[in-house]
């Protein structure tokens, strides 16, 4: 399987195609203490660290520096020696960043930038997160068992903070891609090659930066890392139940598969549709408004179906039978998940509201969620 993921530093990342304009961001401001030391300004990229300018700094420590903007965001950080500050940019934002040399690192203030005042918090976070670990591992009083013990049930309760706070709150945003890469010493805190849950945490932000940024390096980097990992899982799953599997039929794709029984009870993959253009539709049946917009899928069904369209809908509707009676007559994929609003699956697709809906091309990509499309119908044209 080609492609697998790459990590650097504190966390991986692809470099983005500069954007083909004169649109320009700033990162400007005053590191104090540092006369005569040499201030880097860094893209951190997949293959490693690119070195984008420097400066020498004067008695105030006054430096600014420009770079062409992006399609998608993009992660950049100040350097001096070992002291780092991370920096986000999605925009032709100008950001402000003032500290002192030589404990910058935490020592500093930035504006201008939301998504870089979060990756500050989560900075100190990992920080102090990383103190509390070294302290239990130098506590002699503590057996090897007891501080590993300790240390884990840390790192889980930093997890739960972050996933809730940060990641799944607003999984589009640069500082949620930021959080998946934090590292302790030398092991990601996040682990999608092995624990269901982290990589439940990866494909969240998949997803969103698939509807938010499409194409872009980042979003399919962090696809890949998913994949691999619910790769990885179903193995392990199958190797405890004593079956063996595939490797190879684990099927990649630009989406996150959902596998649901039908109204027929069979069970219906969403990744088995490639070569169609799918409408992925999240849907409660007992709402009000339902008998509209079926009639309204009902008629774009019926209009493109022969074109190769398809309609994959997921009921969060709590009572089976209700639904099954719901959907008997309806000519498209119709499946229930049982565990309703509490699904994983709507934090996988980042779902606040009900209904909502995405649209994926015949490769198996996301393209738009509903709250881009203006037009439903003529999205649904141009993909067919």
């Amino acid at each position: 399987m080609k492609h697998l993921w790459k990590a650097s530093l504190l966390f991986a990342a692809a470099t983005m195609i500069t954007a083909c304009n004169d649109k320009k961001f700033t990162v400007e401001g005053q590191i104090t203490n540092a006369k005569d030391s040499v201030l880097y300004f860094e893209n951190v990229g997949l293959e490693g660290i690119n070195v984008l300018d420097s400066v020498k700094l004067n008695d105030n420590g006054d430096f600014a520096f420009s770079q062409e903007s992006t399609i998608a965001p993009e992660f950049y950080r100040l350097r001096i020696s070992d002291q780092i500050i991370n920096v986000s940019i999605d925009s032709t934002e100008t950001v402000q960043v003032k500290g002192e040399y030589p404990g910058m690192a935490s020592n500093y203030t930035i504006s201008g930038s939301d998504n870089c005042e979060k990756i500050k918090e989560l900075t100190l976070k990992q920080m102090a997160l990383q103190n509390q670990a070294i302290a239990l591992q130098q506590n002699m009083e503590l057996g090897i068992k007891v501080a590993n013990d300790s240390i884990q049930k840390l790192i889980d309760a930093y997890k739960e903070d972050v996933k809730l706070n940060y990641i799944y709150k607003e999984p589009m945003k640069a500082y949620s891609y930021f959080a998946l890469f934090q590292t302790i010493g030398q092991w990601l805190i996040f682990d999608p090659r092995t624990n269901k849950d982290d990589i439940k945490a990866f494909a969240a932000v998949a997803t969103s930066w698939d509807t938010y940024y499409p194409h872009a390096e980042r979003g399919q980097n962090l696809h890949n890392i998913a994949i691999e990992g619910m790769k990885n899982q179903r193995i392990v799953d199958a190797q405890k139940r004593d079956i063996q599997i595939d490797a190879s039929k684990v099927q990649e794709s630009g989406i996150v598969d959902i596998a649901l029984i039908d109204n027929k009870g069979q069970l219906r993959h969403l990744t088995d549709l490639k070569g169609k253009v799918v409408l992925l539709d999240f849907h409660v049946f007992a709402m009000d408004e339902s008998p509209a917009r079926i009639l309204m899928l009902r008629e774009l069904y019926n209009k493109y179906q022969g074109q190769g369209f398809e309609v994959y809908q997921v009921s969060l509707d709590p009572d089976e039978h209700f639904w099954k009676q719901q959907t008997a007559a309806l000519p498209w994929i119709s499946v229930r998940d049982a565990d309703g609003i509490q699904s994983q699956r709507l934090l996988l697709y980042n779902i606040q509201t009900i209904p909502d809906f995405f649209i994926i091309d015949r490769d198996n990509n996301l393209v738009k969620r509903a709250a881009q499309i203006k037009d439903l119908e003529a999205e649904i044209k141009k993909l067919l």
